[in-house]
């Protein structure tokens, strides 16, 4: 049977099998596989994070999930979103789980719920509130009695809601997995003892407690009690045992890329090598693979934890940022996806048999009920190779995975793409004739700079002390932004007196900004990793009172370690005025210091389109490079469907509101190292988040999401709080789409093109069928090629939004050459 025949049949079998999804009620386990209704199912899933996206996004990301051969979503449950405050929950607008399960739901896949609540997932605290703080005595993670007690409340109320909505498997709903903690056995021996133990078995007896009808799990857990499932997370899995041999073989996170920090490079992961895991995975008795993530998304106003971690989780995903199509991976995932799924009884009910032919060549054979399917496995780094299997030859290349789903058809290989690859490109919005890029006109005022008044009090102050505090202590992370100020009293005779000195701060950051007798006195923040730094800087004192004003800002609380809260934010000292010519110190810690929360402009909502506080903008003399100012501009809604950015490069750092909903942090200005960026990314060997990364020596991140739910049909006003000095002069609202499409196929194979936005291929710049040499932008015609490719492609591609292109000498050919595996090469412009 031909390759093209065989792929019309895996599709019309994943058709079958996401339709019959909604009538799944009974969910159980054995050693091979998770049983839907009795029958053993593979599931293949991706992650979506409803918060990261929005509810009209919601379902567009969840049919391209579909449409790419994914039969389950899953996603975290974010308790600090949810839980604000103690008691008060909020699930309105991109917080509403319910409607998130049930648009899954709608669309006939499972759903798998990892409640937590503990989610790392690079979000703000880890998700924990920073409520929990304040609860007397309280230890996370551990055999504690005041957070099990807050752990045990919110997971009730969570699992009462899936149940009073009837969203769980057995209710006739979609979720047919739970999750208890997250990735607990990571950090619990070094630091947690028996008491780590004794925490998780109590998560295992709550989570049993619910008695929902479908099965837990728990990851990167391998003391996890019966009958929960202890799964894998990591780049690969297939050499993961779970702990008892009557779990199946679960990878609840298959990294598919990963997350970028600010002043980092930006990660990629191939397709051919996240295909190779998948491959391996499955060759070796895996039963239920996730992508994490499938579809990253962004994180809005303050989410993003870390430290550092950039707005953008884009993750290298298959669906970007945006929501588009991250091509070739969406793609070449999709096909390997749909081969998986037509061969799935087989692979689990099948009997399997291993043949070893040294140097990292293997294959596994898997026999059911007369079928069979064979996995050709090649993990060496160095060297493709030609083996006999079952009377007949066949080439691996190094560093993949040949599928042949009935031991004889090699219908895909995880190191040959036959999928397009989108160049995207970014369009500006034009004005209202469409004839030029529309242009933004700005006003903008001063942020107030606090200083303490004639009687000794600063407005709004929350706390006086003789001591300094810890940032997130007196915060409790409600704004980024910690004002810690104090009073100095200079007398003509002192040393300090009219001299140029040196103040001294030992902060734990992030950002440290310092303003004396409310001038400006300079900038820093922490590099490297490190989440600590000394700030140093000459200031003048002058005779009289003076005014130390520091700013200490978080940028993201740390998601990720033993125990997170115990980690130390803002300036913990000592604040020091060194005169080291001199060798005299004065010692500021213990002065009297004033706490203010946040800034003055959030206090006022000038972020918001409407406040009573319109007056004081300006629009003349718009400053350049001066910390602590407002901008705002108007623009209107960008036409089409395609997805809207704002390109903020030429500012410093900030945040950034579109009609008073925030798009986020942003820090253009802060650089990706000149180095580490290969000129060509192409490896075959185990990926470990640095290899591939681009985007050196240039703007960590200047591209912001701005979704469409978040734009009116008509005006939009766009709101910046810059932080360290920049200029909006620049700045220019986007679309992203798809611009050109390349692709580079092989023989026997249908290769579909496609454009996005309704925009329809205006030129086919190359097509050649034969044996083309060279990567897109720069294809070339090799030694032999069919007259007539480039007429087809044409004639049935050229005016469309998409085609399908048979690449095969019967459409394209005849060739003046004769060769074992022609290949097809096409660079076409949407």
């Amino acid at each position: 049977m031909s390759r093209p025949s065989y792929c019309v049949l895996v599709l019309c079998f994943a058709v079958l099998l996401f339709g019959s999804l909604s009538s799944a009620t009974d969910i159980s386990f054995d050693g091979r596989g998770l049983k839907i209704d009795g029958e053993r199912t593979l599931i293949l899933s991706g992650s979506i994070h409803y918060p990261r996206s929005t509810p009209e996004m919601w379902l567009d990301l969840i049919k391209k999930a579909k449409e790419g051969g994914i039969n389950a979503i899953e996603t975290y449950v974010f308790w600090d979103a949810h839980e604000p405050v103690s008691r008060q929950y909020d699930f309105s607008g991109n917080l509403d789980l319910v409607r998130f399960i049930k648009t899954i739901q709608n669309e006939g896949l499972f759903a798998i719920l990892r409640i937590g609540p503990y989610v790392c997932a690079e979000w703000n605290y880890g998700g924990f509130p920073v409520w929990l703080n304040n609860i007397q005595n309280i230890t996370f993670r551990t055999n504690n009695e005041a957070f099990k007690h807050e752990m045990r409340n919110f997971t009730t109320f969570i699992v009462n809601m899936m149940k009073h909505e009837n969203l769980f498997a057995s209710q006739g709903g979609p979720i047919i997995l739970a999750q208890i903690e997250n990735e607990f056995g990571n950090v619990k021996n070094g630091y947690y003892g028996q008491d780590g133990k004794d925490y998780v078995q109590w998560c295992a007896d709550l989570a049993l407690s619910f008695d929902v009808g479908v099965p837990w799990i728990m990851c990167q857990q391998k003391d996890a009690p019966q009958p929960i499932i202890d799964t894998c997370n990591g780049f690969y899995c297939d050499g993961f045992t779970p702990n008892n041999e009557n779990s199946p073989k679960m990878w609840t996170e298959n990294w598919s890329g990963w997350f970028q920090d600010w002043g980092d490079r930006r990660p990629h992961r191939t397709v051919k090598d996240l295909a190779f895991a998948v491959g391996r995975f499955f060759q070796y008795g895996g039963s239920l693979m996730n992508y994490y993530m499938y579809h990253g998304g962004t994180n809005f106003g303050h989410t993003s934890g870390g430290p550092y971690i950039t707005t953008s989780y884009d993750y290298d995903a298959p669906l970007d940022e945006y929501g588009n199509l991250q091509q070739p991976k969406w793609g070449h995932l999709r096909n390997l996806h749909l081969i998986l799924l037509s061969v799935q009884k087989t692979l689990l009910y099948g009997y399997r048999r291993d043949i070893d032919y040294g140097n990292m060549m293997s294959a596994t054979v898997y026999n059911y009920e007369g079928k069979c399917v064979a996995f050709l496995g090649n993990a060496n780094e160095s060297e493709d190779f030609t083996i006999n299997f079952q009377d007949n030859n066949y080439t691996v290349p190094r560093w993949s995975v040949t599928v042949l789903p009935d031991c004889f058809t090699e219908v895909y290989n995880t190191a040959k793409i036959n999928s397009q690859t989108s160049i995207m490109v970014n369009r500006p919005n034009q004005a209202d004739d469409g004839s030029e890029p529309y242009k933004l006109q700005w006003v903008w005022r001063r942020e107030t700079i606090e200083d303490i008044k004639k009687n000794g009090l600063v407005r709004d102050s929350v706390i006086t002390t003789n001591k300094l505090l810890d940032h997130l202590s007196v915060t409790n992370d409600t704004s980024d932004y910690l004002w810690y100020m104090t009073r100095l009293d200079i007398n003509p005779g002192d040393p300090f007196c009219d001299k140029t000195v040196t103040l001294y701060v030992h902060t734990y950051g992030h950002v440290l900004h310092a303003f004396v007798n409310s001038r400006f006195i300079g900038t820093q923040f922490a590099i490297n990793g490190k989440y600590e730094f000394v700030f140093e800087k000459n200031v003048k004192l002058k005779p009289g009172t003076n005014d130390i004003s520091l700013v200490s800002v978080t940028v993201g609380l740390q998601n990720y370690g033993d125990d997170i809260k115990d980690v130390p934010i803002g300036i913990h000292g000592p604040v020091q005025l060194i005169d080291y010519a001199a060798n005299v110190t004065k010692d500021l810690s213990s002065n009297e210091w004033i706490y203010k929360v946040g800034i003055h402009g959030i206090k006022q909502q000038l972020n918001k389109v409407h406040t009573r506080h319109q007056h004081n903008w300006r629009a003349e003399a718009l400053p350049t490079n001066r910390p602590f100012v407002w901008y705002k501009t108007t623009f209107p809604s960008p036409l089409g469907t395609d997805p809207v950015v704002v390109d903020l490069l030429g500012l410093g750092k900030g945040e950034a509101w579109v009609n008073g909903r925030s798009i986020g942090r942003y820090w253009p200005s802060r650089t990706a190292p000149k180095d580490g960026c290969p000129y060509k990314c192409d490896y075959n060997q185990p990926y470990t988040g640095h290899e591939c990364a681009t985007n050196c020596g240039k703007s960590t991140q200047r591209y912001y999401h701005i979704p469409r739910e978040f734009l009116d049909d008509r005006e939009n006003v766009l709101v910046l709080f810059e932080e360290f000095g920049g200029t909006p002069d620049d700045l220019t609202v986007q679309t992203v789409t798809v611009g050109t499409v390349c692709a580079h196929a092989y023989d026997n194979n249908n290769l579909q093109l496609s454009c996005q936005g309704g925009r329809v291929f205006t030129d086919i710049r190359f097509a050649s069928f034969g044996d083309p040499e060279g990567t897109c932008g720069s294809f070339k015609r090799g030694t032999c090629e069919a007259p007539w490719a480039l007429s087809y492609i044409q004639n049935n591609c050229l005016g469309r939004e998409s085609c399908v292109i048979p690449v095969s000498e019967y459409y394209l050919g005849p060739t003046s050459c004769h060769s074992s595996e022609y290949r097809l090469a096409v660079e076409a412009v949407c």
